[in-house]
């Protein structure tokens, strides 16, 4: 991804909570532990000085982040590019989602190793929004799985009314001309 991102693609990564991350629970818990205990140096008590997120989204944008050069112009611009979501909000609900062969967990991961999910460390760490993304999952599942209903039975009617459908042959002649026979 963030190859891509220096490359100059836009990115949009949604189903943020979903992504699983090698390592169990438990040892992801103790290195995030780690991760939040860092503080600012000259002031310590400036606990506002280091924000460590908590949402599935804003962790994953920020390892993003460590895998570009984020100080630079192009950098930045490349940050610019990404958008992170849990869940998919409704603009990308109606595009064409790709899946990256080569991040599969199936692919990379050995089947013995342990693996958790993004979202489950961050429930662990204070995001309360898991059960709300739930369920309007499955309110867009719904949709879109009526959607795709009425898509298919759209195609199959199409299909059948071209094999119904009987051309003379100066409308065929007309058509092939046109490229279309």
């Amino acid at each position: 991804i963030a190859k891509e991102l220096l490359n100059g693609q836009h990115v949009v990564l949604v189903r943020s909570e979903d992504v699983v991350i090698s390592g169990s629970l438990y040892r992801n818990k103790l290195k995030y532990a780690t991760f939040k205990k860092k503080t600012m140096n000259s002031n310590p008590r400036h606990t506002g000085a280091i924000k460590h997120p908590r949402a599935p989204a804003k962790i994953l944008w920020r390892t993003i982040r460590g895998m570009i050069p984020h100080k630079t112009a192009r950098g930045g611009a490349a940050l610019d590019r990404l958008k992170t979501f849990e869940g998919i909000p409704h603009p990308y609900d109606q595009k064409k989602r790709m899946v990256v062969p080569s991040c599969l967990s199936v692919l990379r991961l050995r089947p013995e190793r342990r693996r958790c999910r993004l979202g489950d460390l961050s429930t662990e760490y204070g995001w309360k929004h898991g059960s709300l993304i739930e369920r309007l999952e499955k309110q867009r599942k719904v949709k879109s799985e009526v959607y795709y209903k009425k898509k298919t039975a759209v195609k199959r009617a199409k299909a059948d009314a071209l094999k119904t459908v009987k051309l003379s042959a100066a409308d065929q002649e007309i058509l092939s001309k046109a490229g279309f026979a």
